[in-house]
């Protein structure tokens, strides 16, 4: 299976680089994991809700850009259905069975254009809080490795 995981930003701290590097080098094992990586658009001081709005145009621009067009698209946003991990493993194992691509998108400070959300095959939530989105990158990894240890049977941590 390919995953590709969209990710406005970059991960700018050794540590969140650190745990990225590891759980990429676990999930290894079970797919091949490709992250691009999409400029996240500077916003200005009291930017309004135009600026605000033209900014998600750009960066979704960017990331339609790179969806493929033979992939299962999994758009991660705050209104999306919460999933706990073995909701997740079903998702990905449909996926890998449907596809055998998926792609994950991440979005920015500013959440993702409605065009991304609309895009997707599926949008998901891991819960109601925000989360800087280098850190939700660190989060859906854990939680890809978690989600291919429980559809190969085999035990993780809980």
């Amino acid at each position: 299976m390919k995953i590709t995981v969209i990710c406005v930003g970059r991960l700018k701290e050794k540590y969140l680089k650190d745990a990225m590097e590891e759980y990429l080098k676990r999930i290894s094992r079970y797919a091949k994991v490709e992250i691009l990586e999409i400029p996240d658009e500077k916003i200005p001081d009291n930017a309004g809700e135009k600026t605000e709005k033209q900014l998600l145009i750009t960066e979704g621009n960017a990331i339609l850009s790179k969806i493929k067009d033979n992939s299962f698209v999994t758009a991660m946003c705050v209104e999306g259905e919460l999933v706990s991990s073995e909701e997740l493993a079903e998702l990905v194992s449909s996926a890998a069975m449907k596809k055998g691509h998926m792609t994950l998108i991440i979005g920015g400070s500013l959440g993702l254009d409605d065009r991304v959300k609309k895009k997707a095959d599926k949008r998901i939530s891991f819960g109601r809080i925000t989360l800087p989105h280098q850190l939700m990158r660190i989060v859906l990894a854990e939680q890809l490795y978690r989600a291919f240890k429980i559809n190969s049977g085999e035990t993780y941590h809980k």
